[in-house]
């Protein structure tokens, strides 16, 4: 730290003759040419001043004139996917609006909801209500409960994939909804919510992180997506384990470019309905 020592108080001296001061105590003769030098004391801890305020102004100059620093890359990147969802959710949303009006109409003419919600994780552990059009009976938790009680083969395939190839409780338009993977399209309205995004990993329930074992933290690093790299790299052709890798690669490798092509690719995998849930 810069100190100001003692010789501060002849500037004050100087500056204002008429104010008393302690150097005003010491005499010298009058006829004399030259004052003598008053004795040497020592310093006074009320007469050291430490120079902080100079410090300060000094430090407060050089910050104004320090330029701006450029925006962090990944704040750049999430700025840019968040457009490109927003604009991306808007447009699909309006091209798509009378398939959206038909499959409602079909669904409401069944019994049960036209949208099913059910709970799943998001980005940061957060969980929200993810859309989709129901495609199953409407008591499908209460028969899967049953399903798996009576089958245990069935057990076994639900335990390791968390999903049924064949599951009985899919109805006819659900069936249909699937292979062409309409039924996800009121996942839109969760990306304008902010609560996913068109590109990123599978949204998975709580009960499925210990899959994710060490790669958990990269998975909830990201927003769930409507499409992904396991949607347009096998699906339901994937095991558990390589859906978990193909997340977890995602969340470290991404960027605009990627997230552009795997909407591409998407679209060629819905209409040959390869690999379909």
């Amino acid at each position: 730290m810069l100190y100001q020592d003692a010789a501060i108080d002849l500037d004050r001296e100087t500056a204002d003759p008429n104010r008393d001061s302690e150097l005003s105590a010491f005499p010298w003769h009058p006829d004399s040419a030259v004052p003598p030098a008053p004795p040497a004391r020592p310093l006074k801890a009320a007469s050291v001043v430490p120079l902080v305020h100079h410090v300060t102004h000094h430090h407060a100059a050089h910050v104004a004139l320090r330029p701006a620093r450029p925006l962090n890359p990944q704040r750049r990147g999430d700025a840019a996917k968040r457009l490109l969802d927003i604009v991306g959710a808007l447009v699909l949303t309006l091209l798509l609006s009378p398939l959206l009006l038909v499959v409602g109409l079909v669904l409401a003419r069944q019994r049960g909801p036209i949208i099913y919600r059910h709970a799943r994780t998001g980005r940061h552990g957060r969980t929200f209500g993810c859309l989709k059009f129901r495609t199953m009976v409407p008591n499908a938790e209460t028969a899967l409960r049953e399903l798996l009680h009576q089958d245990p083969q069935l057990r076994l395939e639900w335990q390791r994939d968390q999903k049924l190839r064949h599951d009985p409780r899919i109805t006819p338009i659900g069936r249909f909804l699937r292979r062409t993977s309409l039924d996800e399209l009121p996942q839109l309205w969760n990306v304008l919510r902010g609560e996913m995004s068109l590109v990123g990993p599978r949204p998975v329930v709580r009960e499925e992180w210990a899959r994710y074992g060490r790669r958990l933290d990269s998975y909830l690093a990201a927003k769930p997506g409507v499409t992904g790299l396991w949607q347009v790299m096998g699906r339901s052709d994937s095991c558990y384990r390589r859906r978990v890798a193909l997340d977890s690669y995602y969340v470290r490798k991404r960027t605009f470019l990627l997230d552009v092509l795997i909407l591409l690719r998407t679209v060629v995998v819905v209409l040959r309905g390869r690999g379909a849930c």
